[in-house]
């Protein structure tokens, strides 16, 4: 199955990754909803951490050939959205990642999931 707008989807993945964030999840949602194509879903351990994977990817973002079109929790920095068009990038400080665990959610089809940071620990391991 080639799913849309896939590699792309793995290059935020592969900044956040960069950036040691935990648990990096890309879910293909293009045939759940019209919002977006990708939600791609990490963790930080802190909300430093958090604030700094969302500050990272922004900075990243133009290099990608991705446009910034809002943001929403930075002041919390404890779930923070990136809306990016095709993709919307979660960035979950661990309990409320735990909370509203959309993965459960939107990853019915493990087709269309994308666990990148055991595949990244599996290629170095």
């Amino acid at each position: 199955m080639k799913l849309e707008n896939q590699e792309q989807a793995m290059a935020i993945c592969e900044v956040l990754y960069n950036k040691k964030a935990q648990d990096i999840q890309a879910i293909y949602v293009a045939d759940k909803t019209i919002i977006a194509s990708w939600f791609v879903i990490c963790s930080g351990m802190s909300v430093t951490q958090v604030k700094a994977l969302s500050e990272e990817l922004e900075h990243k973002a133009p290099e990608l050939g991705l446009e910034l079109r809002r943001m929403e929790g930075y002041a919390e920095g404890r779930w923070i959205v990136q809306d990016y068009a095709a993709y919307l990038v979660h960035i979950f400080y661990p309990e409320e990642r735990a909370y509203y665990n959309m993965e459960r959610l939107w990853a019915d089809d493990p087709e269309q999931c994308n666990d990148y940071s055991a595949l990244r620990d599996k290629e170095e391991g």
